[in-house]
């Protein structure tokens, strides 16, 4: 076998198959093994797996790992998949911050580390140094999970301390943790202001800061004068987007897209019937096909057509502190180099 033909095998044959096979293919020889644990061969495998097809859901709630494959014709999750979480041991929760690329960025209570987890292969990383680093409040802090130079995945990670804001990064190349400069209103220091887990899109991270239920310093689309609103920003084929919700015994959806500095509204939904506060601050939603599910854990609540703009696409949408879930991909790509 030439090297021609092997590179032809790894990189056009292989790269196109689900993660679960390429496992399987790293056990043939050592040098197939050694091809299919690079970067260039993640970086071919994550190209081909931005699918619908290799979409999951999983949910944590005590430690249970569950993980759906949705259902694309009814818009309901498929059958059921119990994962076994590979840290146990002293671990009583698990917060889901972050995920690109099949990767997820989590924190451990009550040890408070934070981890790279691939849920596709179990494997996982703690990120936590001897100088303290990779250590998570939740009422305080919040994480970004971004591609830096040289395809190396990296985790912004936002501390608010003592009055003081401070960033780190941790690269997953080097396995280290580096300070950045960090500059933000003198305001944001207080505990008051809640900020959402960072939303990458175009090669920036975007968060959402609220207080009191007001959200301040982003561009934001226009809100009712009146009742509990929330928005949370998505990235739907490299541009922001901002799901709006309203409302208090009643619900109404409305999805914004960001053109320049100016919100573009692309569709409302009517006001849905009233359901518990505790609901649709936990709700995901699915678009593909142009069409709009709204979701609460495994169970399908409302229908929405978004006419003739479809979007293949699905998002993780929750309350900031509600962190019991994700979507992800399904990938080869691995907590460490």
């Amino acid at each position: 076998m030439t090297d021609l033909s092997t590179e032809l095998i790894i990189f056009c044959i292989l790269a196109r198959l689900p993660p679960r096979y390429v496992v399987k293919y790293k056990t043939i020889c050592k040098e197939w093994r050694a091809l299919l644990s690079t970067q260039q061969f993640e970086q071919a495998h994550c190209s081909h797996s931005a699918l619908p097809s290799n979409q999951r859901t999983i949910l944590i709630p005590d430690l249970n790992c569950s993980v759906y494959q949705m259902d694309f014709g009814t818009g309901n999750y498929g059958p059921q998949t119990i994962i076994p979480f590979p840290i146990q041991v002293g671990i009583e929760n698990v917060g889901v911050l972050a995920h690109l690329d099949g990767l997820l960025c989590a924190y451990l209570l009550p040890t408070k580390v934070l981890v790279l987890w691939n849920p596709t292969s179990n494997a996982y990383k703690h990120l936590s140094s001897s100088h303290g680093h990779g250590i998570y409040e939740d009422i305080t802090d919040t994480v970004g999970l971004y591609k830096g130079p040289s395809n190396d995945y990296n985790v912004l990670h936002v501390t608010r301390a003592s009055t003081v804001i401070q960033a780190h990064i941790y690269s997953r190349k080097s396995g280290t943790w580096r300070r950045i400069p960090f500059n933000t209103k003198p305001e944001y220091t207080s505990s008051n202001f809640y900020w959402s887990p960072g939303t990458v899109c175009g090669g920036t991270l975007y968060f959402t800061v609220c207080v009191c239920w007001k959200l301040t310093e982003i561009n934001f689309p226009p809100v009712p004068p009146t009742g509990i609103f929330q928005g949370i920003l998505a990235n739907v084929r490299n541009t922001l987007h901002m799901l709006l919700w309203t409302g208090i015994h009643e619900m109404a959806l409305q999805l914004w897209a960001l053109q320049g500095d100016q919100w573009v509204s692309m569709f409302s939904a009517p006001p849905i019937p009233p359901m518990p506060l505790e609901t649709w601050l936990t709700i995901t939603h699915y678009m593909t096909n142009g069409k709009w599910f709204v979701m609460n854990g495994p169970h399908k609540l409302h229908e929405f057509s978004v006419d003739d703009n479809p979007l293949e696409c699905f998002y993780p949408v929750s309350w900031f502190r509600g962190h019991i879930g994700t979507i992800y991909i399904e990938t080869v790509v691995s907590p460490y180099v």
